[in-house]
C-alpha cells in the first residue's frame, strides 16, 4: 500500500472456515516481525489447538526460523503455497482485493496512523461484522461463526466420515468379482473431438 510518501505493507491472517480476519500487522517494512505481529494477534484471538493447519503464501517471513519456531511452540502445522499458484492462498487475495478496492482506494492518508486507524475500523467493525460474503450464505463472518457455534451446540458430531457413492455398474461388477466371475470392464468416456 502506498502513502503519500512512502510504501507500507500489511500482513493478515484470516480463519480458512469463516473468512474472519484474526490478527493483522502493518509496518513500514516486510520484515519478519511483521508477519509475527499478525500470528501472535492470531493466536492471542484464537488460541488454536494442537494440529491446526496453518497456510501461508512463499513469503520469506514466513519460512523465517522465528515465524516457524512460534508455529511449532504451538503446535501448528505449516503448509506454504505452491510455486505460482496464487489458488491456493485465493481467500487471503480476495480479502486484500476487497481491502483496496473498499478502503485503500476511496480514501486518502496522512500518515502511517490514520491508515493503521483506517484498516483496524474496516476489519473488526465492518469486514468481520457486517461484509456478507456469498461463500458463507451472505452471512459476515461473525455471523457465520455465530450461527455455527449454534448448530455445533444443537447437534453432536462423533467424528467427521466420509462416504462414497458406488455406481449400479461398480457395485454389479464388485458383486460378480466377489463370486469368481469376472466382468465386464466399463468403457471409457469417449474422447471429445
Amino acid at each position: 500500500m502506498r502513502l503519500k510518501t512512502e510504501f507500507v505493507y500489511l500482513a493478515v491472517i484470516l480463519d480458512g472456515f469463516s473468512r474472519k480476519v484474526v490478527g493483522w500487522s502493518l509496518e513500514h517494512n516486510l520484515a519478519s516481525r511483521l508477519a509475527l505481529a499478525a500470528l501472535d494477534q492470531a493466536i492471542v484471538v484464537r488460541k488454536p489447538e494442537t494440529g491446526l493447519v496453518h497456510h501461508s503464501d512463499r513469503g520469506v517471513q514466513y519460512a523465517s526460523g522465528e515465524y516457524v519456531a512460534v508455529l511449532e511452540k504451538h503446535g501448528m502445522i505449516p503448509s506454504m503455497s505452491r510455486p505460482a499458484n496464487p489458488y491456493d492462498n485465493a481467500s487471503c487475495e480476495s480479502f486484500l482485493k476487497t481491502l483496496k478496492r473498499e478502503e485503500i482506494y476511496a480514501n486518502q492518508y496522512r500518515d502511517l496512523e490514520q491508515l493503521r486507524s483506517n484498516i483496524e475500523e474496516f476489519i473488526e467493525r465492518y469486514y468481520n461484522r457486517q461484509r456478507l460474503h456469498s461463500a458463507l450464505g451472505y452471512c459476515s463472518p461473525e455471523e457465520f461463526e455465530q450461527q455455527t457455534k449454534h448448530s455445533d451446540s444443537m447437534t453432536q458430531f462423533s467424528s467427521p466420515s466420509v462416504e462414497f457413492f458406488v455406481s449400479v455398474k461398480e457395485k454389479a461388477s464388485t458383486e460378480m468379482l466377489g463370486k469368481g466371475i469376472q466382468g465386464p470392464s466399463p468403457s471409457p468416456d469417449p474422447i471429445p473431438g
